[in-house]
């Protein structure tokens, strides 16, 4: 092998480290302590996405509410597509999760008498959406990050991205990545992977994602020939910052805020969010599901009732009437960005919003366990699909998903590594080309026709156009030829930069490369579902077709590179299709 190589093994090896990696990482730990475990991250743990997180994590834990709700709101807001079974174990499980949190230093925000705080949240009829203030990612993370390393026998690879899955006859053996710090490629081989590389976000121009969120485990996993399922499923969320797609938190409107067009009018009276909420509080048109609220905007846009800014049109979120105390209490980051990139402050003035991309509903497929049609590959967070969310994530779910499926596929993981055996001897042959592969566009690459920036603005462009609120089947079809158009452009990029430390050059011609393959899968996914369902709304297929489409579309890659979509169908256990109700 190339002498630029690098070698490690470990029993498992976890590819991102969010929520979802750490919790694994610590689940592993538990399970089996004489496993070796490796967690590999792009940036620092504590950089990673989850930070971002703002509004809270759902569990039932009032009086009030129960288990059955909270399993039927998943359901009904996943449209019908959510399979059953995973949903009921993630309800069960997540109330456990988030207490153990706390054990682990999650300062979860508090009643007067000293009970945890709940709070409402978009498609759930009961409050049960836990918090600590409105950065609840950043206290999750560092308690996940803290509980961590008290385990010695889990590595960090940090600022290290991954390249390859090493696969063998069906069965996953490690990983090629390189050192961004050092530029040395690293060949780590493994009893088993975890993928918790997070969402793909950046395949759409305005998202609350970071520039990080570029679908790297989902391609790793598509290439190495698992399926992607539910990929047509993108959730946009209603309130981001026009220029930069920060997230607005949903607890701004939890906690009373309104949306107003240019008018200065609650729009969302006019829509049907969903039939009325027979809990008082709760009948709030701010909080219907996220996927309704976003298409009440593009109406709005249609009938000329929204304000022009550079960054297309916007409405308004007015927290004014809440004041400068609660806003200080329950939102303070929130106020805290309006002042830094909008120079505005909630207290006193309106907040330019519009709808941006935030979640993907979909992503590599895996069983109530998180294992992957690939023996020895597992998935869990944004990056997997379980699925709980079907066509339309509720807000809330996403944390609490990290914890249970995490923990869950960490101890299958460790279950598996601690009976596999080491990886053949062909893995290492695997690893040369790739190393070949990274090293030719890395030190030998001329610089090309083609530049990456280009491309990229191109591809958002053309995602944004034909995968966005409303889609069409010409739409979809003429975005599909255009990314293929640039996935062969993409091959005539040329990486100028020759050096080995943090070559971002080299980083985002890999990040790109990823993106493309992931939109192609969203617009395929999106063509040959022929309805409207959750996040996914075909103007030319107005209503939701149980009898076609209640089902999965599961994205294979074929050896022409193309994508081939097949169905599997949904768990159904207890509740059968229905119509989608909400508060209002």
């Amino acid at each position: 092998m190339s002498e630029g190589l690098v070698r490690a093994a470990h029993d498992v090896l976890i590819v991102g480290g969010g929520a979802a990696g750490l919790r694994a990482a610590i689940a592993i730990a538990e399970t089996n302590p004489r496993l070796d475990v490796a967690v590999v991250s792009k940036v620092y743990p504590m950089r990673s996405h989850t930070v971002s997180a703002e509004g809270g994590a759902a569990g039932v834990i009032a009086d009030d509410d129960t288990l059955d709700e909270h399993i039927y709101d998943t359901i009904s807001g996943s449209d019908w597509l959510g399979d059953q079974d995973a949903i009921e174990a993630f309800v069960h499980e997540a109330p456990r999760e988030l207490l153990q949190l706390e054990h682990w230093g999650c300062p979860w925000s508090r009643q007067p008498d000293g009970h945890i705080a709940v709070r409402a949240f978009g498609g759930m009829k009961k409050k049960r959406t836990w918090f600590a203030a409105d950065k609840t990612g950043f206290h999750m993370l560092h308690s996940l990050f803290q509980t961590t390393l008290k385990y010695d026998a889990v590595t960090r690879y940090d600022e290290v991205f991954v390249t390859r899955l090493l696969v063998d006859d069906g069965r996953v053996h490690g990983v090629v990545a390189i050192g961004l710090f050092t530029g040395k490629i690293q060949a780590v081989t493994a009893k088993a992977v975890i993928l918790c590389t997070g969402g793909c976000g950046k395949v759409f121009p305005f998202t609350t994602n970071a520039n990080i969120n570029t679908g790297d485990g989902m391609s790793l996993a598509y290439r190495a020939g698992a399926p992607l399922k539910d990929m047509e499923f993108v959730q946009y969320h209603p309130t981001g910052l026009p220029f930069t797609g920060i997230l607005m938190t949903e607890a701004a409107r939890a906690e009373g805020g309104w949306l107003l067009n240019k008018d200065g009018y609650r729009y969302l009276q006019d829509y049907d969010l969903g039939k009325p909420s027979p809990t008082p509080e709760l009948r709030s048109m701010e909080l219907g599901p996220r996927d309704r609220l976003s298409q009440a905007f593009v109406h709005e846009v249609e009938k000329g009732r929204t304000s022009d800014s550079p960054w297309g049109p916007i409405v308004h979120l007015d927290l004014r009437h809440l004041g400068a105390e609660l806003i200080d209490a329950k939102l303070p980051f929130v106020r805290e960005l309006c002042l830094k990139y909008e120079r505005i402050d909630p207290v006193h003035e309106l907040i330019p919003v519009r709808p941006v991309v935030h979640y993907m509903m979909g992503g590599v497929h895996t069983d109530i366990d998180g294992a992957t049609p690939l023996e020895g590959l597992y998935a869990a967070g944004e990056t997997a699909c379980v699925s709980i969310n079907g066509a339309n994530r509720l807000g809330s779910n996403s944390l609490p998903e990290c914890l249970v499926f995490g923990a869950r596929a960490g101890r299958a993981a460790a279950e598996f590594a601690s009976t596999a055996g080491p990886a053949p001897a062909v893995v290492e042959a695997q690893a040369a080309d790739e190393v070949r592969r990274l090293e030719r566009d890395l030190l030998a690459a001329e610089p090309g026709a083609e530049r990456t920036s280009t491309i990229r603005q191109e591809m958002q462009a053309t995602m944004e156009d034909a995968a966005g609120i409303y889609r069409t089947g010409p739409a979809l079809t003429k975005g599909l030829d255009r990314l293929r158009e640039l996935q062969d452009r993409v091959g005539r990029v040329g990486i100028a930069d020759t050096s080995r430390s943090f070559n971002t050059e080299l980083l985002a011609a890999l990040e790109l490369a990823n993106m493309l393959d992931i939109g192609e899968c969203i617009l395929q996914s999106g063509l040959q579902r022929e309805e409207s369902r959750g996040a996914h709304q075909r103007t030319d297929f107005p209503g939701r077709d149980d009898e076609r489409f209640l089902s999965h579309q599961l994205a294979y890659r074929n050896a022409d590179g193309t994508v081939r979509v097949e169905s599997l169908p949904v768990t159904i256990t207890r509740w059968p299709p229905g119509e989608r109700i909400y508060g209002r």
